[in-house]
């Protein structure tokens, strides 16, 4: 799962983003308000911790860029402004949680998990496809009961493909998902074919029943078979 979190407060979006990469969780970030509307522009996000008071701009109107786009990412609002009419308006504006400053990390973890949770899986940890399933929560691959050792790339690259079932993802777009703000340091995208090589091998000797297919000069699509 990718996570954008806009903070200006150093400290805060620093510690946050420790925390989310302990989860295996692609975090990226941005300090004030420029900096976030550039990404939630360029890249989509599964859910983006949003600071309502910001250098050069107010967290809501970035809110309301996001309804302008088309996009739904989860939002959850972290702010220490605690007064009744923020709160209303940012959920008015599509956010789907506030979380009022001091808080504790476990509580935002536990936040997060739940707009996923709530919005990706219907409320469910877990994803079936034919006899595979996939724990969102403890990141795990089970074929017919049996445990199936992913490594995190390849765990998260199976995620991004069970959101997308039988559409087609683009190199570019799970490279840029999986690998996040690093992506851009890549001169090509060998090490995705690489992961993907590793994956699809041990859904075949799992006798899994689904499938990564190529699609030939554009990206993969996963499909049950």
């Amino acid at each position: 799962m990718k996570i954008l979190i806009i903070e200006d407060e150093a400290e805060l979006r620093e510690t946050i983003q420790k925390s989310l990469l302990k989860e295996k969780y692609t975090v990226e970030t941005a300090h004030d308000f420029t900096s976030a509307s550039d990404k939630i522009t360029m890249y989509n996000y599964d859910c983006i911790l949003l600071d309502i008071m910001l250098p050069n701009g107010n967290g809501l109107d970035l809110l309301k860029h996001l309804k302008q786009l088309g996009k739904s990412e989860n939002v959850i609002i972290i702010s220490a402004k605690n007064a009744l009419d923020d709160k209303l308006k940012g959920l008015a504006l599509g956010a789907d949680d506030y979380l009022t400053k001091p808080f504790h990390i476990a509580e935002l973890t536990a936040r997060i998990t739940a707009v996923l949770r709530r919005k990706n899986f219907n409320g469910k940890s877990e994803v079936q496809l034919g006899n595979c399933t996939i724990n969102i929560q403890e990141r795990t691959l089970k074929v017919n009961q049996h445990d199936v050792h992913l490594n995190r790339k390849e765990f998260d690259i199976l995620n991004y493909f069970s959101l997308n079932k039988n559409r087609l993802i683009t190199k570019s777009a799970l490279a840029e998902y999986v690998w996040g703000d690093h992506i851009d340091q890549a001169d090509n995208f060998d090490f995705i074919y690489y992961q993907i090589k590793n994956l699809r091998k041990k859904l075949e000797d799992s006798n899994a029943e689904m499938a990564i297919e190529t699609v030939y000069g554009i990206g993969y699509k996963l499909i049950e078979k």
